[in-house]
């Protein structure tokens, strides 16, 4: 215990450092960790959470009863399959246009492609789907309004489910591959040019250079950017879901991901409960499921692990 104490000593400044840091994950991270026990109390207003009646798991039971129609299925089914379509396709489309874009010999015409795919990542989430309401709308949509000049049926696209998972892709990547490429960028950067120029000298042409010299080196920090994401995969990009689809209960057997029905759970029905319960289980299914990846990767390539 001595020898604690005169670790801390002997670099306190150094840990003095460290305090800010330690205060903002104590304050936002941790403490905020108790409000876990709603999900075990049936909450009054009036009593509040220490004075509530304790329930165990009752509000558990609403979110897995029901057999294979249970809100847990379909929701854990569309929360992962969703980020992860999110998570490997983005990442494979923002190193393709990272190693497009680096290859561009034009100073002008490679600034002003990244200044036109970083631009999607400043719009809002609000602006992406009125974007996306007025191009599918029925009634003065433009899709369906291109339809009707040449023509065709009108669509109505709000009421066809099976669309709307591609639908939803296309913005997420439209709108996050820009700022995702930054990373891939500044890693190729940062490359030693060297190794480049040796092979150009042994006769390697672009591709080869792309294949056997940037995709190697590039490795590393795609499988750490991908760690990074599953980290947040039963995370379900709340702000893009619940601005396309709005409360269209048409859409929700393919669309409803555990960040909207936790919304709904609190501002429709009031139930403190059963959004704290499926909040617990999105969290706890989230931490085991980033322990088995990086346990998996560990044992495959150890250096490619985050802990």
């Amino acid at each position: 215990m001595r020898g604690v104490f005169n670790e801390l000593y002997r670099h306190r400044v150094l840990y003095a450092m460290t305090l800010p840091a330690l205060c903002f994950f104590l304050i936002f991270s941790y403490v905020p960790m108790m409000g876990v026990y709603y999900a075990f109390v049936d909450y009054d207003f009036g009593k509040g959470i220490l004075h509530s009646p304790f329930v165990g798991l009752k509000n558990f039971q609403y979110f897995v009863s029901g057999g294979w129609d249970a809100p847990i299925i379909y929701l854990t089914k569309n929360t992962i399959l969703y980020n992860l379509v999110f998570i490997f396709l983005g990442n494979i489309m923002q190193c393709m246009f990272a190693i497009m874009i680096t290859t561009i010999v034009g100073r002008f015409f490679k600034r002003l492609t990244q200044s036109v795919m970083l631009l999607p990542h400043f719009v809002s989430y609000v602006i992406v789907g009125t974007i996306a309401y007025n191009i599918f709308n029925s009634n003065y949509g433009v899709l369906n309004s291109v339809l009707k000049t040449f023509g065709g049926t009108e669509v109505s696209v709000y009421m066809i489910p099976w669309i709307w998972p591609f639908i939803i892709t296309f913005f997420f990547l439209w709108k996050g591959t820009g700022f995702g490429m930054v990373v891939y960028l500044a890693a190729i950067t940062g490359f030693d040019r060297e190794i480049y120029e040796a092979a150009k000298i042994d006769g390697c042409n672009l591709f080869k250079e792309i294949r056997y010299i940037t995709l190697p080196m590039l490795k590393p920090t795609f499988i750490m950017l991908v760690l990074f994401s599953l980290g947040g995969i039963m995370r379900g990009q709340f702000e893009l879901f619940y601005n396309l689809i709005q409360r269209n209960g048409q859409l929700f057997s393919v669309t409803d991901v555990l960040d909207t029905y936790i919304y709904r759970a609190m501002t429709v029905n009031f139930n403190l409960g059963t959004s704290t319960a499926a909040g617990v289980y999105q969290s706890v299914f989230g931490f085991i499921l980033v322990v088995t990846v990086n346990q998996i990767i560990r044992k495959t390539n150890s250096e490619n692990a985050l802990f």
